[in-house]
């Protein structure tokens, strides 16, 4: 029942769009000439409307390639919305680019601008109300996902309190089989031991089989493969290392050898790590340009402030444990524990001057240099010395993982007040997160959070 009912959801939620994107067109149109004053009709609303057959189809292919079209249990809200304004942006884009290297001047971009408002907008407005029903409606017991349940050690409970947690996604276990009944009075009904496992699949036909058995019990496993494919039920695995695992991993093929990486990272991808040199490369050139004459007059401020070199280099562990010279406006005066010491806040070792450059993060300026030779990101994990890297690979966990991206001027760690004389830990667990998060929009949040430092309020914790 539930596959029938998620190939009807999925219908009405692609006809439904389809019909909002196509009304959306005669309604910018009625808004910009019969509300919206000086409106000029220059061509007939028929020729929008054969604009507007094309701007729908466009819309509902690119959100079926952008997954638009699935369960919403295992999708965030947040994700969706951003590829149904995503998908109008790059429909907009193209059509405006036609329309210019056209010479097209009748078709009022008012009007479009409108329709991409209205279109987005509805669709999203849709969406929202369409995620809130839905949910509501498993939280009370309907539209649920029957799950069966296999194992019952401490990965079978962390997923059953899960479920419990989040009865909005709309899964039931049903029950569970394992070698012997759980001690949580919590767990659902005991249905037997593993050699039951046929038997019960026949019977109580679940929606999908969750196998979280412990590593003891990995010898079942081809057992439990072929009695769900015999039923035709779907299985899904936690593997019993699932601890060990970000929540991105990646597998690859070598032969017919599966390899999984248990710590996904989206830059190892070519093409996306070609997208961020490349926005690096163009973003560090254009902030070296415009900050020219703000770095100009710091640099005279620091040659006044107090003997020794404007620039100040230090020794910093990037990409690859490999070691580059990163670049700072001096803000302190020449001492002897720059390559060790720990810098504060009230630290004595600041001049006047370097305090109000480092105020303003105007002493990271020179960096877009480091950016634009390849040594640092515009955004990513900020570098530490190689005195602190020694230090800390032996006393926290995971803490080399930040080494397999280019370190950056600003980051999720250092936007979330993660900087200076802070937790290593807690920002460790930022860079991580960010590592494994990584997406261009996400870069330009973190962006757009540095520039606006104090009016941007971070609800969320280490969530985008």
């Amino acid at each position: 029942m539930i596959r029938e009912n998620q190939r009807l959801l999925n219908l009405i939620n692609v006809l439904t769009d389809g019909v909002i994107l196509f009304v959306a067109l005669p309604l910018a149109f009625w808004f910009r000439f019969y509300v919206l004053p000086d409106g000029i009709i220059t061509e007939p609303l028929g020729s929008y409307m054969l604009l507007n057959v094309l701007l729908m189809v466009a819309h509902l292919i690119i959100y079926a390639v952008w997954g638009l079209y699935g369960s919403i249990r295992r999708t965030r809200l947040k994700k969706e919305l951003l590829h149904v304004w995503l998908a109008g942006v790059l429909c907009m884009t193209f059509l405006l680019s036609f329309l210019f290297i056209s010479h097209e001047v009748n078709y009022s971009r008012i009007t479009l601008a409108l329709y991409f408002v209205i279109g987005a907008g509805g669709v999203s407005a849709k969406r929202i109300a369409a995620w809130i029903f839905l949910r509501q409606l498993r939280r009370r017991g309907y539209n649920q996902k029957h799950v069966l349940v296999l194992g019952g050690g401490q990965n079978a409970l962390n997923y059953l309190q899960t479920l419990r947690d989040n009865p909005q996604l709309g899964y039931n276990p049903i029950g569970y089989i394992a070698a012997k009944p759980m001690t949580d009075k919590r767990a659902p009904k005991y249905l037997g031991e593993f050699e039951k496992l046929e038997e019960v699949l026949e019977k109580l036909q679940p929606d999908e089989v969750v196998s979280a058995v412990e590593a003891a019990e990995h010898h079942r496993t081809p057992d439990i493969v072929a009695s769900c494919n015999r039923a035709g039920i779907k299985l899904s695995l936690i593997p019993f290392y699932a601890r060990y695992m970000s929540a991105s991993v990646h597998f690859d093929v070598i032969g017919n050898i599966p390899l999984m990486n248990i710590r996904g990272i989206p830059l190892d991808n070519l093409g996306r790590a070609f997208c961020k040199r490349f926005v690096d490369i163009v973003g560090s050139l254009l902030l070296i340009i415009v900050s020219s004459p703000i770095m100009l007059v710091s640099a005279i401020g620091v040659r006044l402030s107090s003997p020794g070199p404007v620039i100040f280099k230090q020794e910093r562990v990037g990409k690859g444990n490999k070691r580059f010279k990163m670049y700072k406006f001096r803000s302190m005066r020449v001492n002897n524990e720059e390559n060790t010491g720990w810098s504060t806040d009230t630290d004595s070792r600041k001049t006047r001057f370097g305090s109000f450059l480092r105020k303003y993060s105007l002493d990271e300026f020179p960096q877009f240099f480091n950016v634009l030779k390849g040594d640092m990101s515009l955004v990513g994990p900020r570098p530490e010395l190689p005195h602190f890297v020694k230090q800390f690979r032996e006393e926290i966990p995971l803490y080399m993982v930040k080494h397999q991206v280019r370190p950056g001027i600003t980051g999720w760690a250092q936007v979330n007040d993660l900087r200076g004389d802070t937790s290593i830990k807690a920002r460790i667990e930022y860079d991580i997160y960010y590592i494994e998060h990584w997406s261009f929009f996400f870069d330009i949040k973190i962006l757009l959070m540095t520039v606006f430092r104090g009016k941007f309020k971070n609800s969320e914790k280490l969530a985008p």
